[in-house]
């Protein structure tokens, strides 16, 4: 079954101010920006055998 736009995003948009909690937008941005960059790092290196960053088998973001 397909999920629709609108509860994706009020799905994300409730996951986020639950991990917001007291952070200030300014803040809570940066948190959200080095995330970001982990999973893309993440996802470019997986299953490769000489990655500078080793993920543990069976791990994943």
């Amino acid at each position: 079954m397909a999920i629709k736009k609108s509860e994706l995003y009020s799905s994300l948009w409730a996951s986020c101010y639950e991990l917001r909690g007291g952070l200030d937008a300014s803040q809570y941005k940066d948190y959200v920006l080095v995330m970001l960059i982990l999973k893309y790092i993440s996802d470019k290196w997986a299953g490769q055998p000489y990655a500078p960053i080793t993920i543990p088998q069976g791990m994943k973001f």
